[in-house]
């Protein structure tokens, strides 16, 4: 498993000094579950490992298959006794609103009314509820208050941040 743990964070290496979307830069990878083994005096007769492939727009889903499938064939042409399958649990479109839609420009100039000033164009490369939205044809937007700890133990959003961002969206 080491030798695919080392694929992969070759692969991250490439994504990320690679960067070919002007907001969300690159597309990134890492292993975040490895579940394998029945105890500590014993070789494991099996891993299994789940990875997060984070895409960016013009990413496929074959590319990313691709992409794994070749750190699998790297390692077995040098190691026989190596066997990996790649199987596909979830796939979700990157998401992406250009700053000219309509739904930008109300949100923006609300958030300015309120802020004092526009807030400026930025990315997230988590992925949102907001694809499934616009894959129906629903115009949205990102848009929230600011905070830190997503995912983790200690998550917060900043209180006056969030009254600000009531208001904006009950302008909008």
């Amino acid at each position: 498993m080491a030798k695919v743990l080392n694929g992969l964070e070759e692969l991250d290496h490439t994504l990320r000094t690679s960067p070919s979307h002007p907001l969300l830069k690159s597309g990134s990878v890492h292993a975040s579950l490895i579940e394998g083994g029945q105890e500590l005096s014993t070789y494991p007769d099996h891993c299994s490992l789940r990875i997060e492939r984070r895409t960016i727009p013009g990413e496929t889903q074959e590319r990313v298959e691709a992409e794994i499938q070749r750190i699998f064939d790297r390692i077995a042409a040098s190691d026989p006794a190596f066997k990996a399958t790649l199987h596909t649990i979830l796939v979700r479109d990157p998401f992406e609103v250009h700053e000219d839609e309509y739904i930008v420009q109300l949100v923006r100039n609300q958030a300015g009314r309120v802020l004092g000033s526009e807030p400026a164009m930025t990315s997230g490369t988590g992925w949102m509820d907001a694809a499934l939205l616009a894959t129906a044809g629903i115009p949205t937007v990102v848009f929230g208050p600011g905070g830190a700890g997503a995912h983790a133990v200690v998550e917060w959003a900043d209180l006056e941040q969030v009254e600000q961002c009531a208001e904006i969206l009950l302008k909008v």
